[in-house]
């Protein structure tokens, strides 16, 4: 591979990275966004983004990435890496403004920022591009572009909206942010009415689906939130919850599950907002040792853990002292631990 080639194929890594990670950043965006026309511009954006990935995956495979170690390495870290920031960013995501409003703006946002990047990308593959005398990767760069730049066309037409929204909601006391209507609760209903028109077989499947859908960073905490926002004292996971003091309460919270925990934050600010619980909560929070862990029996942790590494056995052992305390996957990360 020659010193043109290898530039190209350089950039051409960092922007599939750039898309990889952006997955998982629409992802979590649509989990926390109500249905309506900026929530279809996102659905639109992610299942272009997808589609965009693909074809520069493919146009590295014929510019013979894997014969080059250094720039398929450097490819991988940088996938890695955005897919690690955007996971992070989540619960960040999940909390930022005063309100659902306000998220969702800032978000938007976010979204014009990240299209803007992209377009800059892209340009300079195609300017790179054409500089080396590839023309078939400088067409695939500028249609990739003009895709973003459309894309960013979109978002900014749905910015006076977004804004008006949280004028309403936080000058004017009228919020029309709705958590029932997110990506998140139309994912766990959908789930929900798989399993109950089906035969017992297809409702093994549709749990596994929504085990899968939960996964996705954002959507567990947003369904515990759904599940409080509409629960009962019966519904929550704390047995006789409103005689409990918030001291009695606090000592409970390191055994819930990420979900659960964010049923009770939903519950407790929707009736008495204590702040000691809800400080506690949020200490507990988003701190899994991976995306959907609570979703996983102890048998499934184990399996991870015997393929991992000491790392992510030190997490989940600090996860589980914590919250869980499972004597089988308390073995199983101190058996990594020792061997590492």
């Amino acid at each position: 591979m020659d010193k043109d080639q290898q530039k190209v194929v350089q950039y051409l890594s960092e922007a599939h990275a750039s898309e990889q990670s952006l997955i998982r950043v629409l992802q979590s965006q649509i989990a926390m966004t109500p249905r309506g026309s900026y929530r279809s511009v996102l659905e639109t954006h992610l299942d272009e983004t997808r589609r965009h990935a693909d074809r520069v995956a493919k146009r590295l495979q014929v510019l013979g990435q894997g014969g080059n170690p250094i720039t398929f390495v450097v490819g991988a870290v940088q996938t890695v890496v955005g897919q690690a920031l955007a996971i992070g960013k989540t619960p960040l995501d999940m909390v930022r403004g005063s309100g659902g409003e306000e998220k969702v703006l800032k978000n938007a946002k976010d979204a014009c920022a990240t299209e803007a990047l992209e377009i800059a990308t892209y340009t300079a593959i195609e300017r790179l591009a054409e500089e080396a005398g590839d023309d078939e990767t400088a067409k695939l760069a500028a249609s990739i572009r003009a895709d973003e730049e459309r894309m960013l066309q979109r978002v900014l037409k749905e910015i006076p909206k977004l804004t008006s929204a949280v004028y309403r909601a936080d000058v004017k006391g009228n919020s029309s942010y709705d958590v029932t209507k997110t990506g998140a609760a139309d994912a766990v209903r959908e789930a929900s009415n798989a399993a109950k028109q089906t035969t017992r077989k297809a409702v093994s499947t549709a749990k596994r689906t929504s085990r899968q859908a939960r996964k996705v960073p954002g959507v567990a905490q947003a369904e515990g939130q759904i599940k409080g926002a509409v629960a009962s004292e019966q519904d929550l996971p704390i047995k006789n919850y409103d005689s409990l003091t918030a001291d009695d309460i606090t000592a409970k919270l390191g055994d819930l599950s990420q979900i659960d925990l964010a049923k009770v934050d939903s519950y407790e600010r929707k009736n008495d907002d204590r702040t000691t619980i809800l400080s506690r909560i949020t200490s507990l929070r988003g701190d899994e040792p991976w995306a959907g862990y609570d979703e996983l029996t102890a048998a499934e942790v184990t399996a991870v853990l015997n393929d991992g590494d000491d790392e992510l056995a030190q997490k989940v052992r600090s996860y589980e002292r914590t919250h869980k305390n499972r004597v089988s996957v308390m073995k199983a990360a101190e058996r990594e631990l020792a061997t590492a």
